[in-house]
């Protein structure tokens, strides 16, 4: 998946964040990755200044409406049934940072630059908090959403937005790896092992104990769980291989 809008440093509009929102929320079954990147040598650069231009003369109930598409897009990313894999080829601010925050891995260019800009215009990183939250956690938001700072490559890792980063040559490679080591496993595995992340994180205890139990109990069962156990028995490739 390419943010393909090189002249405007692939920032997003309207028409990008409807057609990020129905892509990422009904993948077809077959696809195993996504690969998130931005055209050119610049990953996102967060919202269209035309479309923040438009928005400036909207009412607060436009505005409202604005934000929960944007919000719907970052929350369709973020619960894609299948692994999103960022591929941070350059720049991200402001929106492109919750983009990043959404993927299940980031690996970023070394020399990419990052920030939380919207204080510098007088608003804040509302929509895209919940997801970055999640991601750097509060101690790096108390900084960096209140200072605008641009931070580089090495502090992205350090706060945990990205998991690593790579020179140009080897961001093609790395990415690969990772893929690669995503397809080595069970489709419906990986599926699940997302969506149990999401689950048990808002659950208590209790609920969390129930719920694992019997969905390791469906996945043991299930024709992949089956098939997998097999496979390793028998010292032998699994059939989704």
């Amino acid at each position: 998946m390419i943010l393909n809008r090189p002249d405007v440093r692939n920032a997003f509009n309207e028409v990008m964040i409807d057609e990020l929102t129905r892509a990422f929320a009904a993948p077809e079954e077959s696809v195993r990755a996504v690969i998130l990147t931005g055209s050119g040598h610049v990953f996102c650069a967060g919202a269209d200044v035309n479309w923040m231009k438009r928005s400036a003369g909207y009412s607060e109930a436009e505005n409202g409406r604005d934000a929960a598409a944007m919000a719907a897009m970052f929350r369709a990313i973020d619960e894609c049934p299948c692994p999103v894999i960022g591929r941070i080829n350059g720049p991200a601010l402001g929106g492109g940072m919750g983009l990043i925050a959404c993927c299940d891995v980031a690996v970023a260019v070394n020399t990419a630059q990052f920030g939380y800009s919207e204080a510098r215009l007088g608003i804040i990183p509302a929509v895209i908090s919940p997801f970055s939250l999640a991601r750097i956690g509060a101690a790096a938001a108390r900084r960096y959403f209140l200072t605008a700072e641009r931070f580089d490559a090495a502090e992205a890792v350090r706060i945990g937005l990205v998991n690593e980063s790579v020179d140009a040559a080897t961001l093609d490679l790395r990415v690969d790896q990772i893929v690669q080591s995503i397809l080595r496993n069970g489709p419906n595995a990986v599926r699940a092992a997302k969506a149990l992340i999401r689950s048990v994180a808002a659950m208590n205890r209790d609920e969390a104990n129930r719920h694992t139990v019997a969905t390791i109990a469906r996945l043991r069962t299930s024709a992949e769980g089956q098939e997998g156990l097999g496979a390793f028995l028998e010292k032998r490739d699994p059939d989704w291989l």
